[in-house]
């Protein structure tokens, strides 16, 4: 069992500044553990698009900066620049290739990711045919091949935080034409994920 790094409670100012794609999971943690920080989340789409991503990644960070706020990213690897824009905004993020590697941790990421699944999450699947639409184009053929290339299944994980999305799961499956798998997953992995960044920005901070 992951030991979760403790926190001394106080009031750094500081702002979460990320992807929406786990806000009800990351809002149920900053509660839990009763850390000081705020959140500002970006579109889960931004992914589909890397000049949006690093734009309205930048413009949040100003926006916090001119605040006279301090920051700390929850992105992975998400852009081929991110760890520049990190530098230039003198911040940090959290530590993972992406999302689901900090949901799940790395080891079970890759162990699904070789059997062939795609992860799915309960944002995802909510705007799943316009999502990949706006992303693919309409062909729903071209749509296929291109996930059947790489995929064998689609992988939807459920969190604690996460509403009964069976039925828009399901649609996004028949969408691509894959199997439905499903994998409960708790928040331990995120938890400490979320810790670790956080820690990471107040000691810089202290220094």
């Amino acid at each position: 069992m992951k030991t979760i790094p403790i926190i001394e409670e106080r009031a750094d100012n500081l702002v979460l500044v990320g992807c929406s794609i786990l806000h009800k999971e990351t809002d149920f943690l900053i509660k839990k553990n009763n850390w000081h920080i705020e959140t500002h989340y970006l579109n889960s789409a931004l992914h589909n698009y890397l000049n949006r991503l690093s734009t309205e990644l930048n413009a949040a960070l100003d926006e916090e900066h001119e605040k006279g706020k301090e920051t700390v990213v929850f992105y992975g690897s998400c852009h081929p620049s991110m760890e520049g824009l990190l530098d230039e905004h003198k911040t940090c993020r959290t530590h993972g290739q992406n999302c689901i590697v900090m949901l799940l941790g790395y080891e079970y990421f890759m162990q699904e990711l070789s059997k062939g699944a795609y992860f799915l999450l309960e944002d995802w699947a909510l705007t799943w045919e316009p999502m990949i639409t706006a992303c693919f184009g309409d062909n729903i053929g071209v749509i296929r091949e291109i996930f059947h290339s790489s995929h064998k299944y689609m992988l939807a994980l459920r969190t604690p935080c996460s509403n009964d999305f069976t039925q828009a799961a399901e649609k996004a499956a028949a969408f691509i034409d894959l199997p439905l798998h499903w994998l409960d997953v708790d928040l331990q992995e995120l938890e400490t994920v979320m810790a670790d960044a956080i820690q990471e920005k107040r000691d810089s901070l202290a220094k």
